[in-house]
């Protein structure tokens, strides 16, 4: 399995917890780089931003080298790498990733410009098997403010209507763990696990949509994987550990 995201040096999120979780799942983890980021389990200090041409310089051997089975996004901070991963998956052999639409860290840092979120909305989305906006990311792409259950599944849809395949609006700033999925057919299926208040955790987003692609890559149907990614990350974070 494929993941293309940043690199947290702390290890809580990122590659390094994308690595964790795809093996956790009993996949092979291969990855590629967007950024070399400068953070801690408190706050994100800097990045230093691939080129285009780095990033394409590591997917290509992958691809030539084995079969990708699933392949997620994370972490794509500018617009030139944006555009290069959307080529990427429209032109080599990969499956439809898991669009992980990372925009604002946890403790508050802008991870992306707004050329980079106008391109991942016009040229990533309509790639995607999958996207997996929290509240606010979702209120970025959908234009309007989540509030209710109700305003989740409307922005489902809007964010569909972009070109996704399907929607995953994820719950957790709301105070619940209750996710809503808008799947290929336009169906919309509920996920509620117990709620675990631990206060501001990083990674829980990358953790989720890194063991959802590699259900996938499983083989498991889209709601089998989300339902088992957020029982995986329920238990993870039942058994969190904090460092720093």
């Amino acid at each position: 399995m494929l993941t293309i995201a940043g690199i947290d040096p702390s290890g809580g999120a990122g590659i390094v917890a994308d690595i964790k979780t795809i093996a956790a799942f009993g996949c092979f983890p291969a990855a590629a780089i967007t950024s070399i980021t400068f953070q801690n389990a408190q706050r994100v200090f800097g990045a230093e931003h691939q080129t285009a041409a780095t990033l394409r310089a590591q997917v290509e051997p992958i691809v030539q080298d084995a079969k990708v089975a699933a392949a997620k996004t994370g972490m794509l901070p500018t617009a030139e790498i944006v555009a290069e991963v959307a080529r990427l998956f429209r032109e080599e052999d990969l499956p439809a990733p898991v669009v992980d639409p990372v925009m604002v860290s946890t403790s508050g840092h802008d991870l992306i410009g707004d050329e980079a979120r106008h391109l991942l909305k016009t040229e990533l989305l309509p790639v995607a098997r999958l996207v997996t906006p929290n509240i606010p990311e979702a209120e970025r792409l959908a234009g309007f403010s989540i509030h209710t259950e109700a305003d989740m599944r409307r922005a489902a849809e809007a964010i569909k209507s972009l070109g996704a395949r399907a929607v995953l609006v994820k719950g957790g700033h709301r105070g619940e763990a209750t996710d809503i999925l808008l799947d290929e057919t336009g169906n919309f299926i509920e996920f509620r696990e117990e709620f675990i208040d631990v206060g501001e955790i990083h990674g829980s987003g990358c953790t989720l949509s890194a063991a959802i692609a590699a259900a996938l890559g499983k083989g498991m149907s889209l709601e089998t994987a989300v339902g088992a990614a957020k029982k995986y990350l329920t238990e993870a974070i039942h058994r969190l550990h904090r460092l720093g």
